[in-house]
């Protein structure tokens, strides 16, 4: 990144993280204190940097019909590691992939599915790639917040 966020940038992220949906750039100058045409421009910038990378739904797998939700702790070779999350993420039922640096497990991978069967066939793919399933966790909830550093409030 080219530049450093401000306070005005924190304000932009942590006000889209709460409802990226449904907050106009109006609703957000006037937590920012700067003028609409600011804060349009600077979300520009913000994903021109990547700093946002998208917008997604917050999906509620149990409630649509995924009630199986479990993450997997694998093992990769660590030179191929990297190159593996496009393909792990390409697995039908994978939902996300994170590349861990510290310990045995070296990915973490999260998986939805209707039945046993489909984390299975999931971790039947991973193997196959040369990944190691070391351990396996039934997820009951998953709730997230706004990251508390980008607000001035939480300071």
């Amino acid at each position: 990144m080219d530049y450093e966020l401000d306070d005005v940038d924190r304000e932009i992220l942590h006000a889209l993280q709460e409802d990226a949906r449904n907050l106009s750039s109006g609703e957000i100058a006037e937590r920012t204190e700067a003028s609409s045409s600011t804060v349009r421009k600077r979300i520009q910038r913000l994903e021109s940097e990547e700093v946002i990378k998208g917008y997604s739904a917050d999906i509620d797998y149990q409630e649509s019909g995924y009630p199986l939700r479990m993450l997997l702790f694998c093992t990769a070779p660590i030179p191929e590691r990297g190159a593996l999350l496009g393909d792990i993420l390409e697995i039908s039922g994978v939902v996300s992939v994170q590349e861990l640096v510290t310990g045995d497990e070296n990915l973490l991978v999260t998986v939805v599915g209707e039945h046993d069967e489909d984390i299975t066939s999931v971790a039947q793919e991973l193997l196959d790639m040369g990944v190691t399933v070391a351990d396996e966790v039934l997820v009951r909830s998953h709730e997230t917040t706004p990251f508390g550093g980008f607000s001035s409030d939480e300071e």
